[in-house]
């Protein structure tokens, strides 16, 4: 398996003190974590383009008020492989107010593959009860 560095965009979306999170499962470490929705940028599309598309694919929503908050870079390991990720970190809120409402939220993955969202607590994070990921992030959201 080719190695290289994967460039991502991730929008944090708020409801209080919840935050709107992707929820996986790693097998290898049997750990559930939770990341930010967005995905890859693909080549010659700039990054809040790709954070746009990607909220359209997966959620099927639109975003309003997107603001650039940071990049992250994320060296890790994921499934038992290396990862590396340049995250992209924009602030924005869903443009359907009835999208708040949803406790859970079905997305889908590029491949068909079915994902849980969910508004999580930041405090689940702060306690270490939960990973959030990228490293760095929930520091960032606490600055």
């Amino acid at each position: 398996m080719r190695q290289r560095i994967r460039v991502i965009a991730i929008c944090i979306i708020r409801r209080d003190d919840e935050i709107l999170v992707f929820e996986g499962y790693d097998h290898v470490k049997d750990e559930t974590f939770y990341r930010p929705l967005g995905g890859g940028i693909e080549f010659g599309e700039n990054s809040l383009d790709a954070l746009r598309r990607e909220f359209r694919e997966e959620i099927n929503a639109e975003l309003k008020n997107v603001h650039y908050l940071q990049t992250l870079e994320n060296v890790f390991q994921v499934y038992g492989n290396p990862g590396h990720e340049v995250i992209f970190i924009y602030t924005g809120e869903l443009a359907d107010p009835t999208l708040y409402e949803k406790e859970v939220m079905v997305g889908f993955e590029d491949n068909g593959d079915r994902f849980k969202a969910l508004w999580m607590p930041l405090d689940n994070f702060r306690s270490g009860r939960y990973p959030l990921y990228p490293t760095g992030l929930l520091e960032l959201l606490e600055k």
